[in-house]
């Protein structure tokens, strides 16, 4: 590595430097890596005592951004972070600020600097800061001081750092950006894996039952969710239809979702009473679940033969049943909360009877909360229009003119949440 005396004594030497510079900020894609030879390089360019290299980054959801400590020599963050080191943070904030360098050959005497017990304390001497820009935006800072002498730091060390600092800014810039499609890279396989998973799960086909016709649906949002649909052969002929929706996304939802469906079927098949397998279910789910994590379920377990449906809503969407001889809609409300809020919870049980034309629709949260460009939500009365206008049609049919509904509704905007429909319904003349 070249260091002369005197960083601009030869052009031809300041080239060569550079460029070697630039060989070595580039020649790695680890951030941290970068960030890291970059200090190293520095120091050593301008004979530097100590520095330490920050970066704008957002501070919260509203994406405020602010300076972050990155990497240092001769100091660490607690330092910087230390009351005393006030001059230096404030010279910071200016530089980025104002993406103009500041470089002082004695901060002892500089008049620009008003925190002079700051200054005294910290036995500051000469200072040198520059913006790292790209693009005209400022991305970050490089600063460097020496406490041991006046005079370290000259115009043609600011010259010098700040064309160093230009080729350091595209080499962290282009390590940001990795990072970022590594990142995104990561994200995208985990929300594979999590869709596969959770596709794996549902019922390749819907129960085959003389005299009733089943219909499902499911479609993925673009961030995986836990919706899922089952469908659970009872002793005795009966059938047994759970519809959830597990409070998470990503692999995490997905795996919860497993456990959930697994627990659910256990329970319910062993149980001699709807609320009983979900009071056992629940008990479980409660008991492996982290605090943050539940599910909202409404199980039916019905007995073809006689139409009669048993029902448990743990906190779930209220069905929509339409009813034939009255011609009208009726919603099955909750009977309890959520499935692994609280393990000592009594759920109730409801019983009705699906006459002949009769049918239930099961849904979960993505098709009422589906909203528009102008953020205007899909809505429960437009749901029951929908199915109202389509009470004559077959199961199928009512799934598929209900998303296309919801489709037509969204239009151009992406659906945030999955959608889950699930029909259940007795043909006439049986």
């Amino acid at each position: 590595m070249m260091n002369p005396n005197d960083p601009f004594s030869s052009s031809g030497e300041r080239l060569a430097l550079l460029y070697q510079l630039s060989q070595t900020f580039n020649s790695s894609l680890d951030l941290n890596e970068v960030l890291n030879r970059v200090m190293d390089e520095v120091i050593t360019a301008v004979k530097a005592e100590r520095g330490f290299v920050m970066l704008r980054e957002a501070a919260s959801a509203n994406h405020e951004e602010k300076l972050v400590f990155k990497a240092a020599r001769g100091m660490d963050q607690k330092t910087i972070e230390d009351p005393q080191f006030q001059i230096s943070r404030s010279i910071v904030e200016r530089v980025a600020h104002d993406a103009q360098p500041v470089l002082s050959s004695d901060a002892q005497t500089d008049s620009r600097f008003n925190l002079r017990q700051s200054v005294m304390i910290l036995g500051l001497r000469s200072i040198l800061c520059v913006p790292l820009r790209v693009k005209d935006k400022v991305m970050g800072v490089i600063y460097v001081d020496n406490r041991l002498q006046a005079g370290i730091f000259t115009q043609a060390d600011l010259q010098l750092l700040n064309a160093i600092a230009s080729s350091a800014a595209i080499a962290i810039e282009n390590a940001r950006l990795y990072q970022v499609a590594v990142e995104k890279g990561r994200i995208e396989r985990e929300l594979q894996m999590a869709r596969k998973v959770q596709s794996g799960l549902l019922p390749q086909t819907t129960p085959q039952v003389s005299g009733w016709d089943f219909a499902a649906r499911w479609r993925p949002a673009r961030e995986v969710g836990g919706d899922y649909y089952d469908f659970i052969n009872l002793d005795g002929g009966k059938v047994g239809t759970v519809i959830a929706d597990v409070t998470d996304k990503g692999m995490p939802a997905a795996l919860f979702m497993a456990s959930t469906r697994s627990i659910i079927r256990a329970s319910v098949n062993r149980a001699v009473s709807p609320v009983e397998g979900i009071n056992h279910a629940n008990y479980l789910i409660s008991d492996e679940s982290e605090d943050t994590l539940f599910v909202t379920l409404f199980y039916a377990q019905l007995a073809p033969a006689n139409g009669e449906v048993v029902y448990v809503n743990a906190g779930h969407n209220p069905a929509l049943v339409y009813h034939t001889g009255a011609d009208q809609l009726e919603l099955l409300t909750t009977t309890g909360m959520p499935l692994g809020v609280d393990a000592g919870v009594d759920y109730k049980q409801r019983m009705l009877r699906l006459d002949p034309g009769d049918f239930i629709l099961f849904y979960t949260d993505g098709v009422p909360d589906a909203i528009d460009l102008q953020e205007n939500e899909f809505g429960m009365e437009r749901l029951r229009q929908v199915v109202y206008a389509n009470r004559l049609a077959h199961a199928d049919e009512i799934i598929t003119n209900l998303e296309r509904a919801v489709t037509e509704f969204t239009g151009a905007a992406v659906p945030f949440d999955d959608i889950t429909l699930v029909v259940m319904q007795r043909e006439i003349g049986f």
